[in-house]
C-alpha cells in the first residue's frame, strides 16, 4: 500500500508475497481477554489461522476474519493498518469503555457516533481538529443487527486517551460538558485510520466501568458485564454486518 499523498513517508503497510489477501469484513478485539476467548474458539473450530504480528489473526469462513489483540492507540493503529493491507474494507471494533454519562451503566452496549482524540497516534493520520467519527452506514448496519436480536444499544461520543491512570476529575468534567459519554484507548485513533485510509468502521464498546460518580466503580468481573460482552461478541462474529439490509 504505497502512500502517494504523501512522498515524504518512509514506511507504509503491505501484503508481501508471501502473505494471502484476507476477507473483507472483520471484528477487530482490542482487549486480551476478549481476545485469547476468540481465539479460543477459532483454534477449537481449526480454523484458519495467519501471521499478525504482535496479534493473532483468523478466519472464521471465507467471509470474515477474526483479529487481536492490540491495546492503546500506537498498536491499535498498527496492526488496523496491516490487516487493511492485507485487504480489510470493513472493520468492527470491539472493546470495552468506562462510561462518563450517568445515562450509561455497566453492561451497556455503546455504539458511539462521535470520537474526540487525547490520544497521541491520531494527529498523524490528520490535520483536522481532532474530532472523527465511524462510517454511519456500518455503524447504523450494527445498530439495526442488535435492535433486530432485542439488544438495547446507546450512542456518544468517546474520547481516546493514552493514560487512563492520568484521568484527573477537572478534565473529565470538562468533558463531559463537552458531550463525550464514555472514554477508551483506542477509538479515536482507529477512526482516523479508517477515514484516512478509506474504509468502512464502526466500534461496539461494552460500558466495563462507571466513572461518573464520587468515586470510581468497576465492573469487569460483574455478570451483567460479562453476560452482555459474550451476547455482543457473538452477534458480531455470527452475522456477515456489510449484508445486512438497511
Amino acid at each position: 500500500m504505497n502512500d502517494t499523498r504523501d512522498s515524504d513517508i518512509i514506511i507504509s503497510p503491505q501484503k508481501n508475497k508471501n502473505e494471502k489477501e484476507i476477507p473483507a469484513e472483520g471484528i477487530f478485539f482490542v482487549n486480551p481477554t476478549e481476545a485469547t476467548l476468540e481465539m479460543g474458539e477459532m483454534k477449537r473450530l481449526k480454523s484458519e489461522s495467519r501471521f499478525l504480528f504482535n496479534s493473532q489473526l483468523y478466519l472464521r469462513d471465507e467471509t470474515k476474519f477474526i483479529a487481536g489483540p492490540a491495546i492503546g492507540a500506537p498498536m491499535a493503529a498498527l496492526t488496523m493498518e496491516k490487516l487493511i493491507a492485507l485487504g480489510a474494507k470493513r472493520i468492527i471494533l470491539f472493546g470495552w469503555c468506562g462510561a462518563l454519562s450517568r445515562d450509561l451503566h455497566i453492561g451497556d452496549v455503546l455504539v458511539p457516533h462521535l470520537a474526540l482524540s487525547g490520544e497521541g497516534t491520531s494527529e498523524y493520520y490528520s490535520t483536522e481538529e481532532q474530532q472523527a467519527g465511524p462510517d454511519e452506514g456500518l455503524r447504523g448496519k450494527v445498530v439495526d443487527l442488535f435492535a433486530a436480536n432485542e439488544v438495547e444499544t446507546h450512542d456518544g461520543c468517546v474520547w481516546s486517551t493514552d493514560a487512563v491512570y492520568r484521568e484527573k476529575r477537572s478534565v473529565l468534567t470538562g468533558l463531559h460538558k463537552r458531550g463525550v459519554s464514555a472514554i477508551d484507548m483506542e477509538y479515536s485513533a482507529l477512526c482516523s485510520v479508517a477515514k484516512f485510509r478509506g474504509i468502512e468502521f464502526a466500534a461496539v464498546l461494552v460500558v466495563s466501568d462507571e466513572i461518573w460518580g464520587k468515586s470510581w466503580r468497576p465492573g469487569f468481573s460483574s455478570k451483567v458485564f460479562k453476560k452482555k460482552s459474550a451476547l455482543a461478541r457473538q452477534l458480531l462474529i455470527n452475522n456477515n454486518i456489510g449484508m445486512q439490509e438497511k
